[in-house]
C-alpha cells in the first residue's frame, strides 16, 4: 500500500492528478524541466525536484530518472498522466522492477494495445470487428505494403503502430502518392515514438469516432462508463469531444460497450483504458484502437457520471474492487469539452508562444476549467499548446451548448493567441447544433473565413433592423397618439393654469 504518488507528468494533468491524491489524503511528488520551473503542478504538490532540461528527451521521457526521484522521495507509486511515457510498457516494466506501483495497466497490455497491429489481430480473434487493413502482426516492409494497398482500396491512412496523437499518421489516396507519404509517415513516427514501424487501415469516410471509457479491476471486474463523441477533429487531432454522442441510440450503445468490454478482457485489461471505434453512417463500427491510459476528454465523463476517474485509477492501483457495477452507471445530462490551446486559429492553427499576462476563467452552473498555467506563466515552444480544457454540463445537450458559448465568452487570456474563437465558431455551426457532423467536418465543410464573414453579415443585418427600429420609435414618440378630452390643447391648459394660480 503506498501513501505517495509521483506525477510523471507536467501542465494540467499533473494537477489534475495532484487534486485526486489529496482528495484520497495521498501525499504527491512532482517534476519540472527548466521550462517548469514555475509551472502550477510544481506550486501545487507537496514536494518537486528538477528533473532536467526542457527538451522532453532530457527530462520528461526520462524514466530512469523520475524512478530515482520516486525513491529519493519514498514515492511508493508513479501517475504517468497521459503522454510522454504513459504508454510505454518497457517504462511500466521499470516501475514495478523498481518495487513501486505503476498507476495504470499491466505492461503485457501496453505492449499488446501499445502496438496497434498486435491490438487489432488480438481483438479479432476475440471477435471484434476491426476496421480493414493489414492484419496479422509484426512489421512490414515497404514493397510489401505497396502491394497490400490495393487490395485495401483507395483512400487509406498509414499509421504508426506505436503511435497516436495523428502523428506518424498519412492519408493516402492513390498508390502513386503512397511511396513517399510512407516515407515521411515512418520517418515521423521514429522521431515521435523512437518506432518507424507502421501500417494501412481503409479510411472510412462519413465516419463517427466514438470512443468508450473503461474501468478494470484486479478482481475480474469490467465496467464502461458510457460513450464520448470525438469526431470533431483537425489533422487526426481532436479538439472538441461531448458525451453522450448525439448519434448513438440506447441499443447501439449497449452493444458497443459489450465489444469495448469484450476488447479490453481479450487483454487482461487492469485499470482505465479507453476502446475507439469508427462509426459509419449506417452505424456499423469497427475496433480503432485502444489507448492504455488516461484519456485527455475523461472530464466530459465524469461529468455525466459522477464517477472521478482519476481516483478510481488509484484505488484499483492501491488493489480496491471497484466501487461501480455496470448496471448503477448512468448517463445524467450532457457535458462539452473544448480544448483551449494556445495557438492562432486565424493562421493555420500555427502554435503561439509568450507569457500569458492576464488570464479570467469562466464560472458559473456547470463550468468546470481544468488547467496548469496562470497570469505570468509563460507558454514554451518545448511541449503542447494545451492551456486548458473548459467543460460545461447541462440537463439537455442544448443547454450545455448555451453554457459553453457563455463560458467562452467569459474566458479572458491575455499574451497569447488561442482558439477560443473558433471554438465559439463551431458551436454556433448549424451542423454541429443538428450533431449532423463527421471525423472531416472541421477540414472539408468548416472555414473560419466563412463563420467570421457570415458574423459580419449577420452584424450588419442587425445594425439595418436595430436603426428602423429606433427610428419608427421616434416617429412614434412626435405623434399625438390620442385626442385630448379638453375642448383645447394641454398647452393652453397649462398656460391658464399658470396665470390663475400666480394671482
Amino acid at each position: 500500500m503506498f501513501n505517495k504518488v509521483l506525477i510523471a507528468n507536467r501542465g494540467e494533468i499533473a494537477v489534475r492528478i495532484i487534486r485526486a491524491c489529496r482528495e484520497l489524503g495521498l501525499g504527491t511528488v512532482a517534476v519540472f524541466s527548466d521550462a517548469d520551473r514555475e509551472a502550477l503542478h510544481v506550486r501545487y504538490a507537496d514536494e518537486a525536484y528538477y528533473i532536467g532540461s526542457s527538451h522532453a528527451r532530457d527530462s520528461y521521457l526520462r524514466g530512469d530518472k523520475l524512478i530515482a526521484i520516486a525513491k529519493q522521495s519514498g514515492a511508493g507509486a508513479v501517475h504517468p498522466g497521459y503522454g510522454f511515457l504513459a504508454e510505454r510498457d518497457d517504462f511500466a516494466h521499470m516501475v514495478q522492477d523498481a518495487g513501486l506501483v505503476f498507476i495504470g495497466p499491466r505492461p503485457s497490455a501496453i505492449a499488446a494495445m501499445g502496438d496497434k497491429a498486435t491490438a487489432r489481430a488480438m481483438v479479432t480473434k476475440a471477435g471484434v470487428p476491426v476496421v480493414p487493413g493489414t492484419e496479422g502482426e509484426g512489421s512490414l516492409s515497404d514493397e510489401e505494403i505497396a502491394d497490400i494497398a490495393p487490395k485495401i482500396g483507395f483512400p487509406l491512412l498509414i499509421k504508426a503502430t506505436a503511435g497516436g496523437g495523428g502523428r506518424g499518421m498519412r492519408e493516402v489516396k492513390s498508390q502513386a502518392e503512397l511511396p513517399d507519404l510512407l516515407r515521411a509517415a515512418r520517418q515521423e513516427a521514429e522521431s515521435a515514438f523512437g518506432d518507424g514501424n507502421v501500417y494501412l487501415e481503409k479510411l472510412l469516410t462519413k465516419a463517427r469516432h466514438i470512443e468508450f471509457q473503461i474501468l478494470a479491476d484486479d478482481h475480474g471486474n469490467i465496467i464502461h462508463l458510457g460513450e464520448r463523441e470525438c469526431s470533431l477533429q483537425r489533422r487526426h487531432q481532436k479538439l472538441l469531444e461531448e458525451s453522450p454522442s448525439p448519434f448513438l441510440d440506447d441499443e447501439l450503445r449497449k452493444e458497443m460497450g459489450q465489444v469495448a468490454i469484450k476488447a479490453s478482457a481479450a487483454v487482461d485489461y487492469l485499470n482505465a483504458g479507453t476502446i475507439e471505434f469508427l462509426v459509419d453512417e449506417d452505424q456499423k463500427f469497427y475496433f480503432l484502437e485502444m489507448n492504455t491510459r488516461l484519456q485527455v476528454e475523461h472530464p466530459v465523463t465524469e461529468m455525466v457520471t459522477g464517477i472521478d476517474i482519476v481516483k478510481e485509477q488509484i484505488r484499483i492501483s492501491r488493489g480496491r474492487k471497484l466501487r461501480t457495477k455496470q448496471k448503477d452507471v448512468r448517463l445524467q445530462g450532457w457535458a462539452i469539452e473544448c480544448r483551449i490551446n494556445a495557438e492562432d486559429p486565424y493562421n493555420d492553427f500555427l502554435p503561439s508562444t509568450g507569457k500569458i499576462t492576464q488570464s479570467l476563467l469562466p464560472t458559473g452552473p456547470g463550468v468546470r476549467v481544468d488547467t496548469g498555467v496562470y497570469a505570468g506563466f509563460e507558454i514554451s515552444p518545448y511541449y503542447d499548446s494545451l492551456i486548458s480544457k473548459l467543460i460545461c454540463w447541462g440537463e439537455t445537450r442544448g443547454e450545455a451548448i448555451l453554457r459553453m458559448r457563455r463560458a467562452l465568452e467569459e474566458y479572458r487570456i491575455l499574451g497569447v493567441k488561442t482558439n477560443i474563437p473558433f471554438h465559439q465558431n463551431i458551436l454556433a455551426s448549424t451542423r454541429f447544433i443538428a450533431g449532423r457532423y463527421d471525423t472531416r467536418f472541421v477540414e472539408e465543410r468548416f472555414s473560419m473565413d466563412q463563420a467570421e464573414a457570415g458574423k459580419k453579415n449577420l452584424a450588419a443585418i442587425a445594425a439595418l433592423m436595430a436603426t428602423i427600429v429606433a427610428h419608427r420609435e421616434g416617429q412614434r414618440a412626435s405623434q399625438i397618439v390620442r385626442k385630448s378630452e379638453r375642448d383645447t390643447s394641454n398647452w393652453k391648459w397649462m398656460g391658464r393654469w399658470e396665470r390663475v394660480n400666480r394671482s
